[in-house]
């Protein structure tokens, strides 16, 4: 195992019915600002709980956090905060509401201008010294932001997402009632499946560090997602605890435990972000699109990991090396496909003028080492998307 530390303090509320309790977990002086995306929160009434929750505290509430939460949007949020005396944030929908609470939490507190807390290029990156506290009450499993640190913020004019992680912005707490995805449309539902599965991916397929607690962890929640997502996607009527299951696991795919002792590979994630960035895909798909054809390139980097994931995961066991591979391959690829998303760049009517387009934003993003081994370079992954098409 590689050395690590370790570090998670968010509070987790599991289980339905528990927003009252939010009246014992923010201070009674608060000055709250609930941020939230769409009305559908509002619509289906979560909102009007957190209010119930929070009792006679003085509530703002900032709604229209986008799917990519943009730098734009989030200063008018930092704006309001100032303007109110507003002293803490609660956060209410998924990963992108969350990142971006973390980010209005840190900009409030920043003395400088909250650019520079990122780097890539656009400013230099500055630590953040400290945040305004924040909980969050999920709506969306998908990127485990409720129990992390880090945040992807969508800069509109540069076409760019960039990120920045702090021990200041983890959640004090974050609520997880797993009915609160039955209203979810397919498609969301199918998309944090995705996106949790290829969390859990670009932790553990890299190269044997000894971590067999980690890796054990991993294939079991990668066995998990396989078993549960398309019932969660395709029942008409949801089930309790294979929503409870699909919550939890989104969580765990992304808090911190399936990093310890191990490498880690997002390529996957950073080619994807910049097809979000150019063609608005949504962040899942685009890493459907990635991900089988990444593997297909990377067979060989790849090889003990992946017959590793075929024994362990998917229960191939019989032929040759490159046949075991080939199954595991089409068999995620058929996982994808099974809760209805597709899994190439064709499928969006990309060609190969877009897959320049793509590299292109990679190297002016700088992001020309991607991978553990640092070698996915602009050529390998031109050779990627366009494996996908």
């Amino acid at each position: 195992m590689q050395p690590f530390d370790f570090y998670n303090p968010t509070h987790i509320v599991f289980g339905p019915e528990r927003l009252d309790e939010l009246n014992t977990l923010v201070p009674t002086d608060a000055r709250v600002l609930v941020l939230f995306g769409g009305e559908s929160a509002r619509r289906f009434g979560t909102i009007d709980k957190v209010k119930t929750g929070l009792g006679a505290r003085t509530v703002f509430e900032f709604a229209g956090v986008e799917a990519n939460p943009t730098f734009e949007t989030l200063m008018k949020a930092v704006a309001l905060v100032k303007a109110n005396g507003i002293d803490f944030l609660l956060a209410v929908g998924g990963g992108s509401v969350i990142d971006g609470t973390k980010f209005v939490a840190a900009a409030a507190e920043f003395a400088g201008d909250p650019i520079d807390l990122f780097g890539g290029g656009i400013g230099q990156q500055l630590p953040t010294q400290s945040a305004l506290p924040y909980g969050t009450v999920l709506t969306l499993p998908a990127t485990a932001s409720e129990m992390n640190n880090g945040s992807v913020i969508t800069f509109v004019a540069k076409k760019a997402k960039l990120s920045f992680k702090s021990p200041h912005t983890f959640p004090q707490f974050s609520f997880l009632d797993p009915t609160l995805t039955y209203t979810l449309p397919k498609r969301q539902l199918a998309n944090g499946i995705v996106d949790a599965f290829v969390h859990v991916f670009e932790q553990y397929m890299t190269y044997d560090t000894g971590a067999l607690v980690t890796d054990r962890f991993a294939e079991g929640l990668l066995q998990t997602l396989i078993e549960i997502g398309p019932n969660i996607v395709n029942n008409e009527t949801p089930d309790y605890n294979e929503r409870a299951n699909f919550m939890w696991a989104a969580t765990n795919a992304l808090n911190g435990v399936l990093r310890v002792g191990v490498p880690q590979d997002w390529a996957t994630h950073m080619i994807g972000h910049e097809i979000t960035n150019l063609y608005h895909i949504d962040h899942a798909r685009t890493l459907a699109a990635i991900l089988p054809a990444m593997l297909r390139v990377r067979r060989s980097q790849k090889e003990a990991k992946l017959l590793q994931y075929a024994e362990r995961v998917l229960g191939i066991t019989t032929g040759t090396t490159e046949e075991r591979i080939e199954a595991a391959i089409i068999q995620t690829a058929v996982f994808f496909e099974s809760i209805g998303v597709p899994t190439s760049l064709a499928a969006y009517e990309l060609g190969e003028a877009d897959v320049e387009a793509i590299v292109a934003n990679l190297e002016a993003h700088q992001l020309v080492r991607l991978s553990e081994h640092g070698d996915v370079t602009p050529a390998v992954s031109r050779d990627i998307l366009l494996a996908s098409l």
